[in-house]
């Protein structure tokens, strides 16, 4: 689900996720992505896409937060379970992968990261993340235990001209 379903949820995720690295890497996060600032939040983000596409579920599932949700443009609801089974069925495949890198050159966004004590926002924005723009996606985490996890994703679809 790459933070998605697949193909009409699946555009408005991408974007909130967006650098693609190599395959996911051991299910514990690195220092990088333990700090309180807004590069450690991004680079969770980062990692939770590599889990994703590649299927390492132990990772999401130390992320994802029980009452985790994500709401797609469309309304539609998707709970931490239906995330794990998403990214579990990708495992031992790179098409997700390709999909997403393919997806991301042709939707260029922008990270944006605000933290207010155990919270961040980080936001996706279309166009100059500097001047107003519009919202593509935002992902709430909180710091629990050293770790930031994910409690709540929302996606938007952006008008067309």
């Amino acid at each position: 689900m790459w933070k998605t379903q697949r193909t009409s949820w699946c555009a408005a995720c991408f974007v909130a996720l967006s650098a693609i690295g190599g395959s996911a890497t051991a299910a514990s996060s690195s220092a990088a992505e333990t700090a309180r600032d807004a590069a450690a939040v991004i680079a969770v983000d980062d990692h939770w896409l590599r889990a994703e596409v590649s299927g390492d579920t132990a990772y999401l599932g130390q992320l994802l937060l029980p009452t985790y949700r994500s709401v797609s443009p469309d309304g539609s609801v998707h709970p931490r379970a239906a995330i794990l089974a998403h990214a579990a069925a990708n495992r031992g495949s790179d098409k997700a992968r390709h999909e997403v890198e393919a997806w991301l050159k042709t939707h260029p966004s922008h990270p944006a990261v605000t933290i207010q004590g155990d919270t961040a926002v980080l936001s996706f924005y279309a166009g100059d993340a500097s001047a107003p723009g519009v919202v593509r996606s935002s992902d709430i985490f909180v710091y629990v235990d050293g770790h930031w996890r994910a409690l709540y994703s929302q996606h938007s679809a952006l008008a067309t001209e």
